[in-house]
């Protein structure tokens, strides 16, 4: 029972970090834009979240826990934000193809977090040394009335602002003014044009608050899920693909995307409770969260359900020239 427990808590912590960047991702694919820097924005936040707890711990002596948690939230939210505006600014100002720009954008994410995230071990005092205990305890504080509860009590608060910020954005998009323009954008922008929505002003918009979102995923995945430390192993990376990945196991719904993630998180953890498996078994249980969405992906396409689609202009410039 208790193995079962473990397996449950690991995968909605394991999820979340995946819910956040897949919740980016559908806010940035509903205006339109297809954003494969996902990982990349997720390495920034990830990286940024250190750098901003790293030096307030070490240079502030009597910082409470929630100086040092805004010191690495906002951290995080800048970096992040700064990647997504590069993405912005190259796609819709200059309409530069946006899967290589995407893809640039990981590269230079993951490098620029592997880069930094070595040079703040070194000032720690040599590889693996960097700990951050104070600021990582912030974000690792669970809710008062869940403190006993079991799976639950093991759980961050950021576990569940992420369940709330998707509940949130689900409502926004089918509920509000601001949703439907944005909906009408990533449809059929030419048309949103007309009717006097601004299509660069919503595009920026959702690109950028997606890449901060996307950003709290990475930072999620240090202060929590390594618990203040950094690794420079590729996993922020793999799970930003998954990430992507997810948005279209859930059909870029925020709210489907809440189990979704958690179930990715399940797959991904499974081999480590199934006691005998040998090193390719392993292997072939990491699959199995790519091996689903291949299959979800498959079945969405043959029922072809409108609902369960793309946005119909995602990965598409917008010229207003050519209305």
């Amino acid at each position: 029972m208790n193995q079962i427990l473990s397996l449950i808590q690991s995968a909605i912590v394991f999820g979340t970090v995946i819910l956040f960047g897949a919740m980016g991702e559908i806010l940035t694919e509903k205006s339109g834009s297809l954003n494969l820097g996902v990982p990349g924005v997720m390495s920034l936040g990830a990286v940024g979240a250190l750098i901003g707890g790293f030096f307030c711990e070490r240079n502030i002596p009597d910082a409470g826990s929630a100086v040092c948690l805004l010191s690495a939230l906002f951290a995080a939210l800048i970096l992040a934000g700064l990647g997504s505006l590069i993405y912005c600014f190259l796609t819709i100002t200059l309409r530069a193809n946006q899967n290589v720009t995407g893809l640039t954008l990981t590269i230079f994410g993951c490098g620029f977090a592997s880069f930094f995230g070595g040079s703040l071990n070194k000032l720690a005092g040599g590889v693996g040394q960097i700990s951050l205990p104070t600021t990582s305890l912030a974000f690792r504080a669970t809710l008062p009335a869940l403190s006993k509860t079991p799976v639950f009590s093991g759980l961050g608060w950021l576990a569940y602002a992420a369940i709330v910020m998707a509940v949130v954005m689900q409502w926004v998009f089918n509920r509000t003014r601001i949703g439907l323009n944005l909906r009408a954008v990533g449809e059929n922008p030419a048309t949103a044009d007309a009717a006097g929505i601004n299509v660069t002003k919503y595009r920026y918009l959702s690109g950028l608050i997606g890449g901060c979102i996307s950003g709290l995923g990475g930072l999620f995945y240090t202060m929590d899920y390594i618990k203040g430390t950094w690794a420079s192993d590729g996993g922020i990376e793999a799970l930003g693909w998954l990430a992507v990945a997810l948005v279209i196991f859930a059909t870029w719904k925020p709210v489907r995307a809440i189990w979704c993630s958690y179930l990715f998180g399940l797959l991904s953890w499974l081999y480590f409770y199934l006691n005998g498996l040998s090193r390719a078994s392993q292997e072939l249980f990491k699959m199995l969260p790519y091996v689903v969405t291949i299959l979800v992906l498959i079945v969405v396409s043959l029922r072809r359900q409108r609902e369960n689609q793309p946005p119909a202009s995602l990965g598409l410039p917008y010229f207003r020239e050519d209305r």
